[in-house]
């Protein structure tokens, strides 16, 4: 392949998107306490560079069908990949709003699959015909996505994968009431370490009944909020609905796009505007764009993609969840540690252990996979198809597809694994098995023991220097 902007990174998209084509993931089955399903669609395009820009004729507006005679183009193969996001309306109520998203949305009886969910809800968000314009190139893991830490099955989430072969299309039109802006995206820099970071959640945002007022006080005041991998977008190309209303507002405005304004950001602005002897604020610079945040159930499904990327090192890209209060934080550290020693050593090792269910009941997201269990003659067998649970909120699931052999996703494999015996006397249920969430979820019970018995300490000192006062 001739050079170009990524070209090792257009020949793996290829690959992959072969692979994909070929090998498609099974479908999960909806649980019996909710049928209700959704769709996303992971929708990539190859950009093209300034000095080999391809031919203004018609022919640029057509859909190719062939991955092969696609990616053969002089054109792409300088080009550069890039996937499309979506940044979520504030609507209030919402769970997931103004986050970084994918387009989809919740299938409807007249869909013929979840594919033409996602099809059709990309036509109606973001105004892309997927049909006319791009090829359907399979599917990524679908996942049960709960909250309640696991306990509430909330839909089945079903990503599929669409690549336009078409470089002429039309404008992007936003559905105003569902989406504020759009984002085009370099696969290049989502694998970048550089653009790594961490997403702040409170814990009442887990919860199936999203605590309000005193009660989600009182869980910032005990936990803290959750801290989460993230990947700090940058895009090459973003568009705005100036018609997306700001959450509780008849105005039409664009600031749900906006960072919501700190004590701190409040203050710089006040000092800023009596150094530009512009007090009464006549005339305010033009508001920033917030960070655009990655993160959560939308990681989940992007990850499970750029797990497929040679040389699969997305492991190394990914940071552990947990809290932002000390303590509970220094003990999550303390308890998982060998965990994530152990899981560093396989990392630098290669290893692929045997995919097994993840995290128990706290998991939100599952896959359904046939998994290859090796036998002792080392020889390999396909095993029943069954759910395996990944991740709180959705973090990483699945096999791997294509020439991979079996590798699992990366998030997947960082939060599943043979525990150390400290381990196993904390988690007697698990046994040999270590989940990552259950081994935090014992941290948070054994910090919270340890405030309640340092409470006590205090409460009995106290009394016994108030007796001897008397």
């Amino acid at each position: 392949m001739a050079n170009g902007i990524a070209p090792e990174l257009v020949k793996h998209t290829h690959n992959i998107l072969q692979g994909l084509t070929a090998s498609p993931y099974p479908d999960l089955p909806s649980p019996e306490s909710t049928k209700r399903r959704a769709s996303v669609a992971f929708i990539i395009r190859i950009k093209p560079s300034y000095s080999h820009w391809p031919s203004s004729s018609s022919d640029t507006a057509t859909k190719l069908d062939d991955l092969n005679e696609y990616f053969a183009q002089d054109w792409v193969q300088h080009g550069e990949p890039e996937a499309l996001f979506i940044k979520r309306a504030a609507r209030k109520g919402d769970k997931w709003t103004s986050h970084i998203a994918l387009p989809g949305g919740k299938r409807d009886p007249e869909d013929a699959d979840d594919q033409a969910a996602a099809v059709r809800e990309a036509w109606e968000e973001v105004g892309v015909d997927l049909e006319k314009y791009a090829i359907p190139c399979g599917n990524l893991p679908q996942r049960l996505v709960t909250t309640h830490w696991g306990k509430k099955p909330l839909m089945v989430l079903c990503p599929y994968v669409f690549l336009l072969t078409a470089h002429q299309i039309p404008p992007l039109k936003l559905q105003p009431t569902e989406v504020a802006a759009t984002h085009w995206v370099p696969l290049r820099s989502l694998l970048s370490p550089t653009q790594r970071t961490v997403a702040f959640e409170d814990m009442s945002s887990r919860l199936a009944n999203q605590e309000t007022g005193v009660k989600k006080w009182m869980l910032g005041m005990i936990l803290g909020k959750m801290m989460f991998a993230a990947i700090d977008l940058l895009p090459t190309e973003s568009l705005h609905s100036a018609e997306t209303p700001a959450p509780d507002s008849a105005v039409q405005l664009q600031d749900n796009r906006r960072a919501r304004p700190t004590m701190s950001s409040r203050l710089s602005a006040l000092a800023s505007r009596v150094y530009r002897s512009d007090v009464f604020d006549q005339f305010p610079p033009p508001p920033k764009e917030g960070p655009l945040l990655l993160w959560g159930l939308t990681l989940g499904v992007v990850s499970d993609f750029l797990d497929l990327i040679p040389p699969h090192d997305a492991l190394t890209l990914w940071t552990y969840p947990t809290f932002t209060t000390l303590d509970v934080r220094l003990v999550v550290w303390l308890m998982t540690y060998r965990f994530k020693d152990r899981k560093r050593a396989e990392l630098q090792a290669g290893t692929a252990l045997m995919h097994k269910p993840a995290f128990g009941a706290v998991s939100e997201s599952m896959a359904s996979s046939a998994v290859m269990v090796p036998k002792p003659d080392g020889s390999e067998t396909p095993n029943a198809a069954r759910p395996d649970e990944t991740g709180l909120h959705g973090l990483g699931t699945g096999s791997m597809v294509g020439d991979t052999k079996g590798r699992k996703a990366a998030v997947a494999t960082m939060l599943e694994g043979y525990v150390e015996w400290i381990a196993s006397l904390l988690l007697p249920e698990v046994a040999d098995r270590g989940r990552y969430y259950d081994i935090v979820r014992r941290a948070v019970a054994v910090a919270l023991a340890g405030r309640a018995g340092l409470l006590a300490v205090l409460v009995v000192v106290m009394w016994r220097r108030s007796r001897g006062r008397r």
